[in-house]
């Protein structure tokens, strides 16, 4: 990933324990259900991106480019709110979901159940 400059807060950008990559993991959440959506990443411009336009933004690892959820699909996430958890190691947005969060069409990305036996 090429090192992009960035206008997020130092003070905030000094709270997170970014990858090697230079990427947090960015847990989706739907405002109001609290159904789990998916699991995007994001360096430091794709989370100032996010709080700024309050549209989720995120950097596609495939494609090595920013990608905003819904710019092309209309399944938007309007984002509601960002935590940081207790290790700065992963972001939670809270999200209005529009359409589908997933890129198979399904609302969720989880919705492969797997069998817990013990």
């Amino acid at each position: 990933m090429a090192a992009v400059a960035s206008n997020l807060d130092p003070e905030i950008a000094g709270r997170l324990r970014w990858n090697e990559a230079g990427l947090v993991a960015a847990i989706v959440q739907e405002y109001g259900t609290g159904e789990v959506l998916m699991l995007g990443w994001m360096d430091a411009e794709a989370l100032h991106r996010t709080l700024t336009t309050g549209r989720a933004t995120y950097w596609s690892r495939s494609r090595q480019e920013y990608w905003v959820k819904g710019e092309t699909s209309g399944h938007a996430q309007h984002v509601k709110g960002v935590a940081v958890d207790c290790d700065g190691d992963a972001l939670l947005l809270t999200v209005e979901q529009t359409g589908a969060a997933c890129h198979t069409g399904n609302h969720t990305c989880f919705f492969t159940a797997l069998e817990v036996t013990g």
